[in-house]
């Protein structure tokens, strides 16, 4: 047995409990998943959104190293209101597999910093760094929070249909509990709460007796929640699945029981 099926296998009775009835509150473990992501990730509707922020020029004494507490010099329109910036980092494109048109642009995170006061060159302190700050990162309001107490799955939801196109922390093989970024946003009908069905294409296999190609059916893989919607992109999270899930994989509009 492969050790993907395995933790699938194992995941199963917990990966069910996982997924929410219509009108009901999310489980805890699901609301943790999602918060520890989009504390993490971000989407901007258009590269420019992005490219025509404030940024940062340097640190203290000409020095950009990232640690907590240091702070930093920027250049733009920063809002003495606003307590805290997320500082980010231009990221991947994304595009319809089908169109080709641009879907949105990944803002990387980089960290926080707070607002110490305005002037020609504005200074912030670096609050929270995943890595090193560079001269050239951007500043961005912080995104407001989605109220997970409120997040509930519809009673009734169009039907959708789309593809994921990324797995944001990298891996290729998707499982409980990991998210995924998705070509359908708020422009589709797509909405917060929302569940979708994970198809698996079938595979295409040789007929041993007539020697030719046949296409297995296509089965349903695995169940995905949308926590967070964009103008043309959103984020789901992973709450069952039977098979590995792929970037490419096709997703539709979940039936659900009352």
């Amino acid at each position: 047995m492969r050790k993907s099926l395995l933790v699938l296998l194992l995941w199963a009775p917990f990966a069910m409990a996982l997924l929410p009835r219509p009108g009901q509150p999310l489980d805890p473990s699901t609301r943790q998943a999602i918060q520890r992501f989009l504390l993490h990730n971000r989407i901007l509707d258009k590269p420019e959104d992005l490219d025509t922020a404030p940024y940062i020029i340097a640190a203290d004494n000409g020095r950009v190293m990232g640690a907590n507490g240091e702070r930093v010099h920027a250049r733009g329109v920063l809002d003495p209101a606003q307590p805290a910036y997320a500082v980010v980092r231009r990221g991947k494109l994304y595009t319809d597999p089908a169109t080709q048109e641009l879907l949105g642009v990944n803002a990387d995170d980089i960290g926080t910093a707070r607002f110490i006061y305005a002037g020609d060159l504005s200074t912030l302190a670096l609050q929270r760094v995943t890595q090193e700050v560079r001269p050239g990162d951007r500043l961005l309001r912080v995104e407001p929070a989605v109220d997970l107490a409120r997040l509930k799955v519809p009673l009734n939801a169009a039907f959708i249909e789309g593809r994921i196109i990324d797995v944001p922390r990298g891996v290729t093989q998707i499982g409980v509990l990991d998210a995924v970024t998705l070509d359908k946003g708020r422009r589709d009908g797509l909405i917060e709460g929302q569940l979708l069905t994970v198809i698996k294409a079938g595979a295409t296999v040789r007929d041993s007796l007539s020697d030719s190609p046949v296409t297995l059916p296509n089965e349903p893989a695995g169940t995905l929640l949308v926590f967070r919607t964009y103008e043309k992109l959103s984020f789901g999270l992973v709450l069952s699945a039977s098979h590995s899930l792929a970037v490419m994989d096709r997703f539709e509009t979940a039936r659900q029981s009352q």
